[in-house]
């Protein structure tokens, strides 16, 4: 609010005067309400306490997603909004609105939006489907792009709905965008611990080459990156997390059938670090256990002593027939004389 529109409804504030002595004795709580809150309104827009906004409905057509949003838009359909579709036709109407800023010089736009990609789908979805008189809810803003990311990210950290890859990949953008790098200011900035922005970082920079052994990347979390980071070095390891992840791949491309996240883990991580299968069986010690190529376990290697080795077959571990005979064939060569 100018300085000049201050001093008018702080002057306004000042000159109600709900004691004055010659006000009429009786009046209607209606009344009195409705001067009351005036007045109450008038202080708080005079002291600055109170920030008008400006609200807008339009056609989302109008609306395009910022390029640093950290939702990615193409990845939305019916099932993921769901919810606010159902919300929205219930009400009537969309109930929060989305947070945009005015875009200048382009005549197929008139905002961008900041936060609220789910509703501008969502909006659109409807408007194509049976409920063209839906419009796009809007809080119009005036924010620089630093800003605008922090707005972005506080609103949609506690969502269930944001993949953490998603979140990740916002935040590494953002990392050189608004921060030249400092991970300390960002963190600082996003009022977050370092180590909690490092887990993030860290699934954000997993490369290709390991996450194309997933069938639906967005379905990696925070977790899953502490343990998929432990493969990447050296670089022979690497390699071969590499190599399993592109066999993976094609494995579950030929098959139709997407394996869970954890399994994945759990092959490139064997392939990384393979058992042994064979050689003197230890004296002492844990025991051995040889397992196949999905690391499934096959037998376990007791011990031995001069009077033969000792073996339990892992009958009931998920590998096959052809795998355990493998294994049996292997211990053979290598100790029977």
């Amino acid at each position: 609010m100018s300085r000049k529109n201050s001093g008018f409804a702080a002057d306004l504030a000042a000159g109600i005067d709900l004691t004055s002595e010659a006000a009429p004795a009786r009046r209607s709580s209606i009344g009195a309400n409705v001067l009351t809150g005036r007045a109450n309104r008038l202080a708080d827009l005079a002291s600055g306490s109170v920030v008008t906004r400006t609200h807008e409905l339009v056609d989302p057509v109008r609306c395009r997603m910022w390029a640093g949003h950290n939702r990615e838009y193409g990845l939305l359909n019916e099932q993921r909004c769901e919810d606010l579709i159902e919300s929205i036709k219930a009400q009537g109407r969309q109930e929060i609105p989305a947070i945009v800023r005015r875009v200048a010089g382009d005549p197929d736009y008139d905002f961008e939006v900041i936060c609220g990609a789910r509703r501008h789908w969502t909006i659109s979805w409807l408007r194509s489907h049976n409920y063209p008189d839906f419009k796009f809810l809007i809080d119009v803003r005036e924010i620089g792009d630093e800003e605008a990311f922090r707005l972005a990210d506080i609103e949609n950290r506690a969502r269930d709905d944001l993949t953490d890859l998603e979140r990740a990949r916002d935040y590494l953008r953002a990392l050189d965008a608004y921060y030249d790098g400092r991970q300390k200011t960002m963190a600082e900035r996003l009022k977050v611990s370092e180590s909690w922005l490092t887990r993030y970082l860290d699934l954000a920079r997993l490369p290709i080459e390991v996450t194309q052994a997933f069938a639906d990347p967005q379905e990696l979390g925070v977790r899953n990156a502490i343990a998929l980071k432990a493969l990447m070095k050296p670089d022979d390891r690497k390699a071969r997390a590499f190599k399993e992840a592109e066999r993976l791949a094609k494995a579950q491309e030929d098959s139709g059938q997407a394996m869970p996240v954890l399994d994945v883990i759990k092959a490139l991580t064997v392939a990384v670090d393979p058992p042994k299968r064979s050689g003197s069986p230890k004296k002492s010690g844990k025991p051995e256990t040889v397992t196949g190529a999905g690391g499934k376990p096959i037998l376990r290697i007791e011990g031995a002593d001069r009077k033969g080795i000792r073996l339990t077959l892992l009958s009931k571990g998920g590998a096959t027939r052809e795998e355990a005979d493998e294994a049996i064939r292997k211990v053979l060569d290598q100790h029977w004389a």
